[in-house]
């Protein structure tokens, strides 16, 4: 399986964290296994650098996510690529966040509100920042709507169903970093894998109870 080169790029960091991610959740073998299936095997035991040089294609990401869904059903794959974009923004945050003044303890004392309006476009601006990836947020009354122009996660694929679980999980551990440790539902409404023309994630302002 291969997916044509987007010539886009996440740096190298953003791409080492998710491998290092998936190979603590299904072990080294399964990701090994992964690997090959996406068409990545040079990848394996040979990650990308831990640095922010631009090298690793959107293609490649998105062949990834896929080969979660090949080797473990789109039920079983998609929970793996939400466990693995929660666990991967604690490490992202740490990184970038204090690039663009997003720190734990600037956070703390703002409320749940506040936290949220600047959380979530600061999110999105690392990406936007640091990869080939464009994103913003919109606020609406009762809910935000985060946007993702040239997805990563979904690059080249094609599907009747949003299936960019990666982001999901991603926005779900931000979410829950950003709030200090609260739930929140995200639900992709949009894909374009689908034939959507972006892909955009609605996030309620309420956490769950």
């Amino acid at each position: 399986m291969s997916l044509e080169k987007s010539g886009l790029y996440y740096p190298n960091k953003i791409a080492r964290i998710y491998l290092l991610v998936l190979e603590d959740i299904m072990g080294k073998n399964g990701l090994n296994a992964i690997l090959k299936i996406a068409g990545l095997a040079h990848l394996v035991d040979n990650y990308p650098p831990d640095d922010l040089h631009k090298d690793f294609d959107f293609a490649d990401f998105a062949a990834l996510n896929q080969g979660l869904d090949e080797m473990y059903g789109p039920r079983g794959g998609r929970g793996l690529a939400m466990r693995a974009g929660r666990a991967a923004i604690k490490h992202g945050l740490d990184a970038f966040g204090p690039a663009v003044g997003m720190t734990g303890f600037a956070m703390k004392a703002l409320p749940l509100s506040a936290k949220l309006k600047i959380g979530l476009p600061a999110m999105a601006k690392v990406f936007t920042q640091f990869s080939d990836q464009i994103s913003r947020v919109e606020e609406h009354g009762d809910h935000f709507i985060y946007i993702i122009e040239r997805c990563p996660v979904c690059w080249g694929r094609h599907s009747d169903k949003p299936i960019c679980h990666a982001a999901v999980g991603l926005l779900q551990g931000g979410l829950h970093w950003v709030s200090g440790g609260k739930e929140f539902r995200v639900r992709e409404t949009q894909c374009i894998a689908t034939g959507d023309p972006v892909c955009s994630f609605e996030i309620p302002k309420e956490p769950v109870e």
